[in-house]
């Protein structure tokens, strides 16, 4: 099971996808914890690891993977991977740091040295689907503006580019916001498409 979650740096606030509930054998229509109710699902030799990550993310940038071990609500521990990776605001200062719960208590290879590898190539995975999600999300985003459309639209948008380009819906949005960043200009197919579903007013790059 995999979990995701954002902790805003100014609010301080957590969100948490119904999985990540799921996970600490919580009801889904629980309101997110506060970070010191957060540490409480912690194992106690941990809490201290996961502060400082999370500390180190919004200071300095620095993303952390770290094996942790969660005390569920019925007392139940599990063995998980807890992946964060910081987000940028408009100034450049941190804003909030998001990240993926991955439970491996099931999936644990007997081996030290085959689990050690299992967990990276784990690690690997779960920072290339977060790098994936932020281009597809800054792409959505790009092409609401263009277009007036709303979140799913802009979804459905890039997956048409996507099929009709033969291109990886995460490729596309690179290029699209490569383009909006002005570092390229749209490839020609991914140019026709959007143009097609853009108001005249609104230029492309």
């Amino acid at each position: 099971m995999t979990g995701r979650y954002r902790y805003d740096r100014t609010s301080q606030a957590w969100w948490w996808s119904p999985e990540m509930f799921t996970m600490h054998g919580l009801p889904a229509s629980s309101p997110p914890p506060a970070t010191d109710e957060y540490l409480r699902y912690q194992h106690a030799e941990d809490r201290a690891r996961i502060l400082e990550a999370i500390a180190q993310a919004c200071a300095d940038g620095r993303a952390f993977a770290l094996e942790t071990r969660i005390l569920r609500a019925d007392g139940r521990q599990r063995s998980v991977v807890l992946v964060g990776e910081p987000q940028l605001g408009p100034t450049g200062e941190v804003a909030a740091v998001e990240g993926m719960c991955v439970d491996i208590t099931d999936s644990r290879p007997a081996g030290t040295a085959d689990r050690t590898r299992a967990l990276e190539a784990e690690v690997e995975q779960m920072r290339a689907a977060m790098a994936s999600r932020a281009a597809i999300e800054q792409a959505k985003g790009i092409l609401m503006l263009l277009t007036g459309c709303g979140d799913q639209v802009a979804f459905d948008l890039l997956a048409h580019i996507s099929s009709h380009t033969h291109r990886k819906v995460r490729d596309v949005a690179e290029v699209i916001t490569q383009s909006a960043a002005g570092s390229m200009r749209l490839p020609a197919d991914v140019r026709a498409i959007i143009r097609d579903a853009c108001p005249p007013t609104q230029p492309l790059r």
